[in-house]
């Protein structure tokens, strides 16, 4: 641009139009455009803005004149030095003019009627003006705003602030630049979308690969006992509704896959079932895991990142051990669910998000709520058709067509001959109360046809079966016992299982998770101890503070 006037030699006309063309970012599109105007000194300010949802209503200052509270102008762009040569006007984040309702004052007139407005020797009296003493003390001359069309839709208003009255030949010059500006944005979004969707199907492959790799063998819901045709029943009714789900029950019960059973027969089923595992997320990283982060959010943030609320947007998310969501994000979530809006970690823009969430845990999550550990008011959110899913003991009728199933599928996947099964591993199977339910089963029988011999289970299902049962077995004193007074009664051993546990519990100060636990000491899972608690019927009254 010439210094003493308006007017682009062609060849930096030529050069804008390029650059801009050539950009694939909204936000750099629009700087490049403001400050390419800006660069003029007879230009006091150059500014963009688009139409978009309304975000600051309640603390906008044009909301009494705000007819339409859907949408607005939000300046997106600006760039500008004022006539002493120190103050700039190159910040978006702050200031009145940010926000302008559709209609009001000349920025919203322009985008309402998508007719341009120009005003050369402005007057300080004239009611287009909102900042009068701005006007007085900048020397401003002329205003020119023209809409940004695309197809016939006004997309925002590129305005202009110069301290020279202007020509027609600069106002043709602002209309070629605003045309060109409203194609390059629409390109620059569609190139967005684009890249977004192209993250997206990438997100999804990486979460459908890894699920392939560690999915469960079985892929349908094995049985035909009574407890399992209520689940069945249950799925039936709430899988067409977008209803919270809350799926409880122990350890290896199968949460994951009623979760992805419902998911199947819902109406999204055409979009993807992102499973969390609330456990496994360090608690800094609960935020950005599920919401996103803008780039530079924090150290380490070296680009923007969506969450797994975008990524599964108008699918379904699976919280798996959701009662391990740290009690400050509860209220985010909470926010997410009642109002399917969220914002970016270091971001402040407001997001839309349509998702159905389908929860999962092993723990009380009542209890957990009366201890302080979970909202209430989320609770309640996630609850709205609660599962409850019986232990693999309660089903005892499955157990015969579940090891069947598993015998199959382990043994094409192992590439080997499936064993033989008799009555008597039936038996042995059926008698073991499984406190690891199907996960359990499944991996016994994957070591049962590992060890089988000449196509029988004779050195597998008898020998793991006969471990498992020893598994129920006190593991301190218990051959001392044996030995000093000969063969022991069941009663005799489950009444030492017993002790022992109770003695674990009395030196661990009733610790069950965790370094110098009861179950660390034991050397079994918590969530298996803790089913042996329920079974046995040990309270606290059975250890706490006896010596």
């Amino acid at each position: 641009m010439t210094q003493n006037n308006f007017n682009l030699d062609f060849e930096s006309f030529q050069l804008l139009l390029l650059e801009m063309a050539q950009q694939r970012s909204v936000d750099e599109l629009l700087q490049l455009v403001t400050s390419s105007l800006a660069s003029n000194c007879n230009v006091a300010l150059a500014r963009v803005w688009m139409i978009t949802p309304g975000d600051i209503c309640n603390t906008c200052n044009e909301y009494a004149a705000c007819q339409d509270k859907s949408r607005c102008l939000h300046l997106m762009a600006s760039c500008g030095l004022s006539i002493d040569n120190i103050t700039n006007w190159n910040t978006i984040e702050h200031g009145a003019f940010r926000r302008f309702p559709m209609g009001v004052r000349k920025v919203g007139r322009i985008a309402s009627s998508g007719q341009p407005g120009n005003i050369s020797a402005i007057s300080g009296n004239s009611d287009w003006i909102a900042d009068k003493a701005w006007v007085k003390k900048e020397h401003i001359a002329s205003f020119v705003g023209q809409p940004l069309i695309y197809k016939g839709e006004v997309l925002g208003v590129l305005a202009m602030f110069t301290r020279i009255a202007l020509n027609q030949g600069a106002l043709g010059l602002m209309r070629m630049i605003a045309d060109h500006l409203a194609y390059a944005v629409s390109n620059a979004r569609a190139f967005a979308e684009i890249k977004r969707l192209k993250r997206q199907i990438e997100n999804e492959n990486a979460y459908l690969r890894e699920e392939v790799n560690i999915a469960q063998s079985f892929n349908g819901i094995i049985g035909k006992s009574n407890a399992l045709h209520e689940i069945l029943r249950q799925i039936v009714l709430v899988a067409p509704v977008d209803t919270s789900v809350l799926i409880t029950g122990e350890s290896g019960t199968g949460k994951e896959l009623i979760a992805r059973e419902i998911h199947s027969r819902s109406k999204r089923v055409g979009h993807p079932m992102i499973k969390i595992n609330c456990a496994a997320i360090p608690k800094n990283l609960f935020e950005s895991e599920f919401f996103g982060h803008a780039r530079g959010a924090f150290t380490g943030a070296h680009k923007d990142r969506e969450g797994f609320f975008q990524i599964a947007d108008r699918g379904t998310l699976f919280l798996d051990e959701v009662s391990e969501i740290p009690l400050e994000l509860q209220g985010k979530l909470l926010r997410v669910l009642q109002e399917g809006e969220y914002q970016r970690v270091g971001e402040e823009k407001v997001r839309k998000v349509d998702v159905r969430i389908i929860s999962a845990t092993n723990r009380d999550l009542g209890r957990e709520v009366t201890a302080g550990r979970f909202r209430e008011d989320l609770y309640y959110r996630v609850s709205v058709f609660p599962f409850l899913l019986p232990p693999l003991r309660d089903r005892k009728d499955d157990i015969p067509l579940l090891v069947n199933h598993f015998l199959v599928l382990t043994s094409r996947r192992l590439n080997r001959p499936k064993p033989r099964l008799t009555q008597s591993d039936i038996e042995l199977l059926t008698k073991y109360d499984w406190p690891g339910n199907i996960r359990e089963l499944q991996n016994v029988i994957e070591r049962a046809v590992i060890t089988s011999h000449l196509g029988k289970l004779d050195s597998g299902i008898s020998s793991i079966a006969h471990l498992g049962v020893s598994a129920t077995a006190p593991s301190v004193h218990t051959k001392d016992h044996i030995d000093k007074r000969g063969i022991l009664t069941d009663a005799e051993i489950r009444q030492l299982e017993r002790e022992n546990m109770i003695k674990a519990l009395r030196v661990c100060n009733g610790k069950i998770y965790g370094p110098r636990s009861a179950s660390e000491k034991l050397r079994i899972k918590p969530t298996t101890l803790i089913s042996r608690l329920k079974k046995m019927g040990i309270t606290l009254d059975d250890w706490h503070g006896r010596n």
